[in-house]
């Protein structure tokens, strides 16, 4: 037998962002693969739409109000988790900005959610991940929400390649000091994707265009191909990708 499997049955998951567009998705395809969910986002009406899908879905599934710039909420919600198994890192923002008039007041607001928001929760789930006894027996993954942007440059983007630069480096250094814990650390690394936060920016013809120029395939990426990415490391199947980036572009950075 060589196919390993999908199976997410028994699995604790904690996905920030979880209230729309790609942490919706992700929280939602983790518990088609069986996991229990541990959902956070800012918004509760958006929680409780998500939160519904998900206990149709005959798993578990517990939804926290939370602003995870909150250092102090943040700390309270994952430590009162009794196991987290998976984490998918996914809640962030972009203001695109030329470089040269990027206002500091939204350089500050992205430095604080993408990456130090981002570094803690990682390293908050890391810590509770590490206390289960068997954690190196059964192993645990988090998975980083990253980007293209996070391997190429981009146009008024400066600020986001900054973060998702820095992520990508983050995933590293994680994934050498927890291989030893046997949680494996990745990013996922999409191209644009049709969500609420990018479907804005997309409403500019010249923008959409010669965006979809950039992409081989002709076209942006589905909510759900990035969610079954997210499944995959999540899962068994993954037992040996560690401390990467699974690219999710449609070519753009093979040109």
């Amino acid at each position: 037998m060589y196919l390993k499997k999908y199976n997410l049955k028994g699995k604790y998951a904690l996905v920030t962002g979880a209230g729309k567009g790609l942490g919706k998705a992700c929280a939602i395809a983790l518990a088609e693969a069986g996991a229990n969910l541990i959902i956070v986002s800012r918004t509760k009406k958006d929680l409780d739409t998500v939160s519904k899908t998900i206990k149709k879905l005959r798993v578990k599934c517990k939804s926290y109000i939370c602003d995870i710039t909150n250092y102090e909420d943040l700390k309270n919600i994952i430590n009162k988790q009794s196991r987290i198994d998976v984490l998918v890192n996914n809640a962030g923002n972009n203001i695109p900005e030329h470089f040269t008039k990027v206002k500091t007041k939204n350089m500050e607001y992205l430095v604080k959610i993408n990456s130090i928001a981002a570094f803690n929760t990682a390293q908050l789930c890391a810590l509770k991940m590490i206390k289960l006894k068997n954690r190196k027996k059964i192993g645990g993954s988090i998975i980083n929400m990253s980007s293209q942007m996070g391997h190429v440059g981009g146009p008024i983007r400066s600020v986001y390649n900054m973060n998702k630069w820095g992520l990508e480096g983050l995933t590293r250094g994680m994934a050498l000091d927890l291989a030893k814990f046997n949680i494996r650390v990745n990013t996922v690394a999409p191209t644009f994707v049709v969500t609420p936060m990018t479907k804005k920016f997309l409403k500019n013809k010249k923008f959409k265009k010669e965006t979809l120029n950039n992409i081989p395939l002709g076209r942006f990426a589905e909510m759900s191909e990035i969610a079954s990415t997210v499944v995959f490391l999540a899962s068994d199947a993954a037992s040996m990708i560690h401390g990467t980036s699974l690219l999710v572009d449609g070519g753009w950075t093979a040109k």
